[in-house]
């Protein structure tokens, strides 16, 4: 399974059909693990594959160049994903230079032990190597999203390769944007920026406005689909979503353990839509839901409300959970209530309203607190801060859920 982006650039890298947990992120379509040929007077390969699909890599590669006809092999990024296959990749291709910077070499060496045997050449940002008729031009872009980062262009075909902006996990037979669903390719580039790239937001703003002086018809990353179709559709949503932007979206986040939790949360979202002006409103039981379906919501939502009954005198576990991962993405600062129901003791909701404000987000109310079933005042001030809540999702956009 392979395919050309351009006269003699050819896609070569694996679909992992069957992979469901990603370090932790929920890839429910599979994943890619995306590989590039470019022939010319010499010849490069853009990124290796994870180590154990590195075999079918290099069968890739033989099917359309004799592997010791391999001049270069360019690593955008060490993470194993992507670099992992490098070293077995090198051993078959006897005449291949590794092309990386400073730091991605420094990176290799920590995974690799036997480095001092590669032929290694460093790049300087914005440094060019010809391969003929076809250039190579490398820009650094640290922390989007790892230190060593890079990007690979070839101007004469306004191609960049990526590494992993612009990615998605999908794992299909179609290789380009145009042969698949649009929305569920930017529904899928979403949940991997929220996930993966939303803690270095300001690189990537850095990064998109190097991007805006370099002509591109066609982005290929390391994961996914390549884009020649949408590029300025992907461009535009990792500009939107960079910059923190907010949707008319209120997230109802909770866990329960006799449901009085879950009647606050009813009737927050009650609140919520009782607001006529197209908020939209999401609810998560947090062991019924994942991470990073959560995350994928989190990132353009305005409003959040966050409920948990009291358990051993703190949260119950996977809300402590949800709290960890979304304040190390460190997504723009949200409107948000605390509520939940006790028995003995209110730690829980005192435990979320002190996460609110060590995150930096605005409580739009008094946290809502609950002993044992929760009464009808209980349950109307549940409703009005989901008003509230709505009414600041307005506030902060015109914008409309899309995807």
């Amino acid at each position: 399974m392979t395919a050309e982006l351009v006269k003699n650039i050819h896609w070569v890298g694996f679909v992992d059909w069957n992979v469901r947990d990603f370090h932790s992120f929920d890839t429910w379509r599979g994943a890619t693990y995306n590989s590039y040929l470019v022939k010319d007077d010499k010849t490069a390969v853009i990124d290796a594959v994870k180590s154990p699909y590195v075999e079918n890599l290099i069968k890739n590669i033989a099917s359309y160049v004799e592997l010791d006809k391999v001049n270069y092999v360019v690593c955008n990024h060490a993470e194993p994903d992507h670099a992992g296959g490098i070293g077995e990749l090198l051993k078959h291709l006897p005449n291949a230079t590794l092309l990386c910077n400073t730091k991605c070499r420094d990176a290799l060496a920590g995974y690799f032990n036997n480095i001092d045997s590669w032929k290694i050449q460093i790049v300087a940002n914005e440094e060019t190597i010809s391969l003929g008729k076809r250039k190579l031009v490398f820009i650094n872009t640290p922390m989007v999203h790892w230190p060593e980062s890079m990007f690979t262009y070839i101007p004469e075909d306004e191609l960049l390769f990526s590494m992993d902006a612009f990615g998605q996990h999908i794992a299909t037979s179609e290789r380009f944007d145009d042969e698949y669903d649009l929305n569920s390719v930017l529904r899928e580039a979403k949940s991997y920026y929220a996930n993966i790239v939303t803690p270095y937001s300001k690189q990537v703003q850095s990064t998109l406005a190097i991007a805006a002086n370099t002509p591109i018809k066609i982005i290929a990353p390391s994961h996914g689909l390549i884009w020649r179709s949408h590029v300025a559709d992907i461009v535009a949503a990792y500009k939107k979503w960079s910059a923190g932007n907010y949707a008319r979206k209120v997230l109802i986040i909770y866990d329960s353990m006799w449901e009085s939790t879950t009647q606050i949360a009813n009737e927050i979202l009650n609140g919520v839509v009782s607001v006529s002006d197209g908020v939209d409103a999401r609810m998560f039981h947090v062991r019924k839901s994942s991470l990073t379906e959560i995350a994928t919501e989190m990132l353009d939502a305005a409003g959040v409300a966050i409920g948990s009954s009291t358990l051993n005198t703190q949260v119950m576990p996977q809300i402590s959970a949800v709290l960890t991962y979304i304040r190390g993405l460190k997504f723009s600062p949200k409107f948000a209530v605390a509520f939940g129901s006790y028995g003995w003791g209110a730690q829980a909701v005192d435990i979320l309203e002190k996460w609110i404000k060590e995150t930096g987000w605005t409580s739009i109310a008094n946290p809502i607190k609950s002993k044992f079933r929760p009464t009808p005042e209980h349950l109307i001030e549940a409703k009005n801060a989901g008003s509230i809540l709505a009414k600041n999702a307005i506030e902060q956009t015109k914008e409309t859920i899309k995807f």
